[in-house]
């Protein structure tokens, strides 16, 4: 049989192995990665998980894609290279590229670091391609690794020659 004292030291007991649960879960959902680096974290713009919010654009076959040929479709894929390369040095494109042969008309992609999917419009639509009806687009809102912001920097020093 427990006495009182016996009952209140089990208690007692329960308890702090309860708290001690709770404090080890909380110490693991919240600890800081040991390569934490917050002023990057700010200069990138992430939130407390690394991440931040995008516009990602994928780019599809156009209606007038087999219209447009020769010169003309010289001159519109330069600028659409141009282009990208305007908004990378801008800040406002992370990553771009295209996709290999598919059956679904998905011929390329942009991530863009804009606040909204209107932002994300106003640029896709400068570039000369899209302007031609060589491609159209989709616009999503993502939530992705503010790191994607290094992309551009890390390119340039990775990358021989220019397109």
């Amino acid at each position: 049989m427990m006495t009182s004292l016996t009952k209140a030291a089990a208690a007692l007991a329960i308890s702090l192995v309860a708290v001690s649960c709770v404090c080890a879960q909380q110490e693991t959902d919240n600890s800081t990665s040991s390569t934490y680096d917050a002023e990057l974290a700010k200069k990138l713009g992430a939130d407390e998980y690394g991440m931040k919010n995008y516009v990602l654009c994928i780019l599809r076959t156009g209606p007038k894609d087999a219209k447009i040929t020769g010169k003309r479709r010289d001159l519109a894929f330069a600028g659409h290279m141009a282009n990208i390369g305007k908004l990378a040095d801008e800040g406002k494109l992370t990553v771009a590229g295209p996709f290999g042969k598919n059956k679904i008309a998905y011929r390329g992609l942009f991530i863009f670091d804009v606040a909204n999917v209107e932002d994300a419009k106003r640029l896709v639509e400068t570039d000369p391609a899209v302007k031609a009806g060589i491609f159209v687009y989709d616009l999503i809102p993502w939530y992705g690794s503010a790191a994607l912001m290094l992309t551009a920097d890390l390119h340039k020093k990775v990358q021989k020659r220019a397109f």
